[in-house]
């Protein structure tokens, strides 16, 4: 266990001693003179020795203080130079964690530009299904889908998670070929589906009423995100759910196609999670701003 006298007071006379002077030891730590004053009489009374000989306009070091403020300074410039460190590695490196199928299918896509307006800034784009513990500093932010804010964290709401069916367009002209018409919400349930078991096909089936739980419960291809399922569909293997405002440049190239403008939703939403802590790092605001800035202009598309 470590026998220091408190810090507070080491570090004001340390600021004391250089100055030789407690008002500007005052400005420089922005205390006021008798608050500096006062922790150099709290040390001197731990140390039971006096540190200066108090002079007009001069607070001169005893031979004890003299002893001490250089190795003082040292420990102090070695505390500065570690923390100095930390924070020019902090403030380069922006690390954000997000699931994979939000990262996948719309943050790297345009990702590209929030790097190319701050060109300083390196970004690490961490991507996991599991929640990331941002208190303890295991990413700068994280952009989570939740049903409601995330307890303890600055919360901002990005964009609501809603669903419809989507298909390849050679997949929807053979099927309506098949049929002789257009397909409609009800036939769905009787033809190629992926992740057929998924709840949120009874959720859109209810939303477009037609009764879900009377569908045919049919064995399919499962896969574990929108991403995988996308890429299952534009290959033609059949009806899938998926987010619409991840998939506009595929729906606007043609490579899926949007059957009905129904979509539906589950409750739960987009959202920008900060620990309270770094809420004001200057990479963060700018990375919020930028972030707020493009789910707008991608809304107005």
């Amino acid at each position: 266990m470590r026998k220091l006298p408190p810090l507070a007071s080491v570090r004001v006379f340390e600021a004391a001693a250089r100055h030789e002077n407690f008002t500007a030891a005052a400005n420089e730590l922005g205390m006021t003179q008798a608050a500096v004053s006062y922790q150099v009489k709290l040390l001197e009374e731990r140390l039971g020795a006096s540190l200066f000989l108090r002079e007009k306009g001069r607070a001169r070091l005893t031979p004890l203080g003299q002893r001490l403020v250089p190795q003082l300074t040292q420990a102090f410039d070695l505390m500065e130079s570690a923390f100095a460190a930390q924070r020019e590695e902090d403030e380069g490196l922006l690390t954000i964690a997000t699931t994979f199928t939000f990262a996948n299918t719309w943050l790297a896509w345009r990702l590209g530009s929030f790097q190319v307006d701050h060109p300083d800034l390196a970004v690490r784009l961490a991507t996991d299904n599991k929640l990331v513990d941002l208190k303890a500093g295991e990413a700068d932010l994280a952009i989570r889908a939740a049903a409601r804010p995330s307890e303890g964290l600055v919360s901002i709401d990005l964009m609501r998670v809603d669903f419809s069916p989507m298909c390849s367009p050679t997949f929807l002209a053979r099927i309506e070929e098949q049929l002789g018409r257009k397909v409609e919400p009800h036939d769905l349930a009787d033809l190629p589906m992926i992740s057929p078991n998924d709840q949120w096909w009874d959720q859109w089936f209810e939303a477009a009423g037609v009764k879900g739980a009377d569908r045919p419960r049919r064995p399919g291809l499962r896969l574990d995100s929108q991403a995988d399922e996308g890429k299952a569909a534009m290959g033609g293997q059949g009806f899938v759910l998926l987010t619409p405002a991840f998939w506009l440049n595929d729906l606007r190239d043609g490579r899926l196609v949007q059957p009905f403008d129904l979509t539906a939703t589950a409750g739960f939403r987009y959202w920008l999670c900060i620990a309270p802590e770094r809420r004001n790092l200057a990479k963060v605001r700018r990375f919020r701003d930028w972030l707020l800035n493009e789910v707008a202009r991608t809304r107005g598309d």
